[in-house]
């Protein structure tokens, strides 16, 4: 039978990717992806798994979310994270997503560290959609993601020799 995708038999390559390739492709996977489910810390310690649409500015992801939110309320009293993002998947070549774990933290909008994150946030899309002006930014908080280890897999990475399964950590 013929396999469209040779190098994908047999066992994994073990090669670890260089620390450019690898962030040039968590990069694109990150520019080119808009949902996101976000894990917090419930109260009584389990998980609480959200969807969210999110914008990203280098490794962070942000998102916008009102202050009485579970998710929200989750974070203001413990700030780890984990966000799960993957690419659509036709068949194994194209397998590919990141684990991003870390700490979030939320900027109301007024905040002037938020400003970067707010330039790089695409909001207007919802605006449009929800018949808002765009000349009237959002008010809402936004909270951001900052990744301490990134966990990447993209099993065309098998194709150049290095394992479909890598690990960034942030320097």
């Amino acid at each position: 039978m013929p396999t469209t995708n040779p190098w994908l038999n047999g066992p994994s390559p073990d090669g670890v990717a260089p620390r450019d390739l690898l962030e040039d492709r968590i990069l694109n996977l990150l520019s080119t992806q808009n949902m996101a489910v976000v894990a917090t810390v419930a109260r009584d310690g389990s998980p609480a798994a959200t969807p969210v649409r999110f914008s990203s500015l280098g490794f962070e992801i942000m998102y916008s979310s009102w202050n009485a939110s579970p998710k929200s309320r989750n974070l203001r009293r413990d700030p780890r994270v984990s966000a799960g993002i993957f690419a659509p998947l036709v068949g194994q070549a194209s397998s590919g997503g990141a684990q991003l774990f870390g700490t979030a933290r939320t900027l109301e909008h007024d905040d002037p560290d938020a400003r970067p994150y707010w330039e790089a946030f695409r909001w207007q899309s919802d605006h449009v959609e929800r018949g808002r002006r765009l000349d009237q930014p959002p008010t809402d908080p936004l909270t951001i993601i900052t990744p301490q280890r990134i966990v990447y897999t993209e099993h065309w990475l098998r194709k150049h020799g290095y394992h479909p399964r890598q690990i960034w950590r942030a320097e």
